[in-house]
C-alpha cells in the first residue's frame, strides 16, 4: 500500500531504505484516486518510533492511506522536540472540523494515573466523543484502548501486582469476525503494561465482543458490536527492538523490572531478540483498513451523517 506523508518526514528516508512504498504528497495529487484518511492521535513520548512503527503497520494493503499525525495541545512533549511536532503534526482544532475514514489512538505511559488525573484527558475524551460521528473507525491501542473502554463504557481498570511484559501466545475466539481473519488459531503479540480492564465487565457487556485473548496477559483484541471501535490491548505496531530498548532503559533507572517474557533466545540479553508478530500484526492493520474503513466509509467524507452509527 502507498502511504502518503509529507516528503520530508523522517521516517519517510527509512520506510523507502526497507521498500516500503511512500509516496509524497505532490506524486499523491496526481492520482484519480480517493486515499483512505487515517488520522493517528499520538500519545506515546518517542514520538518519531511510534510514526515509524504505525506506518511500517499501516503499509500492507493496497489501498492509498493519507495519514494525518495528530498530538494534543494540552500536553508539552519532553521527548519530542517542538520544531518536529510543529512541522508534522496537526492539533485537535485543526482538524476537528473534518471527516476521518479512521483514527488510531496509541498507548501512553500514564496508566498508573487515574484516568481524570492525566493533564490531557479532557482533550482526549473531546477526542473520543468527536470520533463518534466524524469517523468511521476508531482504532485504540493499548492505554488508549483502556481509556476508549472507560470513557465509551464505563469499564475500569485496576493495577497489577506484576507488569506484563514480553510477547504472549493468544488464542482467537472468532474466527467469522473479518478483524480476525487470516489469523492462525494461536498467534504472538507483545504488550509493556501495569495495569488491567475489569475482564467479567468487557465479556459481560452486550455491545462488545471479544475476538482474542491469553491465558497469560488477558484479553487482547475486542471489537464493538457496530463495528466503530476497535481496542487493542497490547503493541503490535511494536518493533523487534522496542521491548529490548524498554527493558534496558529501565534497568538503567534502577527500577525493579523483570525481563520480557518469550523474548530474548534462551532469555540471554545478549541475543537478537525473536520478531514473532509481525505477520499476524501486519494481518490485523490491513483486515482494519480492508473491512472496517474502506468498505465502510463513503466516497464522499463531506457526506458522512453525524450521526454515522
Amino acid at each position: 500500500m502507498p502511504i502518503k506523508t509529507q516528503s520530508d518526514l523522517p521516517a519517510k528516508a527509512i520506510l523507502e531504505h526497507e521498500n516500503i512504498f511512500v509516496m509524497d504528497e505532490d506524486r499523491a495529487v496526481h492520482q484519480d484516486i480517493r486515499p483512505i484518511e487515517i488520522g493517528i492521535l499520538n500519545l506515546m513520548p518517542l514520538k518519531e518510533d511510534t510514526e515509524l512503527q504505525m506506518l511500517r503497520s499501516l503499509s500492507n494493503s493496497p489501498l492509498q492511506v493519507d495519514i494525518t499525525f495528530i498530538a494534543v495541545e494540552s500536553h508539552i512533549s519532553k521527548n519530542t522536540s517542538m520544531s518536529h511536532l510543529n512541522k508534522f503534526y496537526q492539533t485537535f482544532g485543526d482538524i476537528k472540523n473534518r471527516n476521518l475514514d479512521g483514527l488510531i489512538i496509541t498507548g501512553a505511559p500514564v496508566e498508573l494515573h487515574d484516568f481524570e488525573e492525566v493533564d490531557y484527558w479532557d482533550e482526549l475524551v473531546e477526542i473520543m466523543e468527536w470520533s463518534k460521528t466524524h469517523v468511521t473507525c476508531t482504532f485504540y491501542q493499548c492505554w488508549g484502548a483502556q481509556a476508549g473502554l472507560y470513557y465509551h463504557y464505563g469499564i475500569k481498570k485496576e493495577i497489577l501486582d506484576q507488569k506484563i511484559f514480553g510477547v504472549y501466545e493468544h488464542k482467537v475466539q472468532n474466527r467469522k469476525i473479518p478483524l480476525v481473519r487470516g489469523f492462525d488459531d494461536y498467534f504472538m503479540a507483545p504488550h509493556s503494561r501495569h495495569t488491567r480492564m475489569d475482564e467479567d465487565a468487557i465479556r459481560n457487556n452486550p455491545d462488545l465482543i471479544v475476538l482474542a485473548e491469553s491465558e497469560e496477559a488477558g484479553i487482547f483484541l475486542i471489537l464493538s458490536k457496530d463495528n466503530s471501535q476497535i481496542f487493542c490491548m497490547g503493541h503490535p505496531e511494536y518493533d523487534r527492538l522496542t521491548l529490548d530498548k524498554e527493558y534496558k532503559r529501565d534497568l538503567e533507572k534502577g527500577m525493579d523490572i523483570q525481563m520480557p517474557v518469550n523474548y530474548y533466545p534462551n532469555d540471554d540479553v545478549n541475543e537478537r531478540p525473536f520478531l514473532q508478530w509481525r505477520s499476524h500484526a501486519n494481518c490485523l492493520y490491513t483486515n482494519y483498513l480492508d473491512y472496517y474503513v474502506y468498505q465502510m466509509t463513503p466516497y464522499d467524507l463531506h457526506w458522512l451523517p453525524k450521526d454515522k452509527r
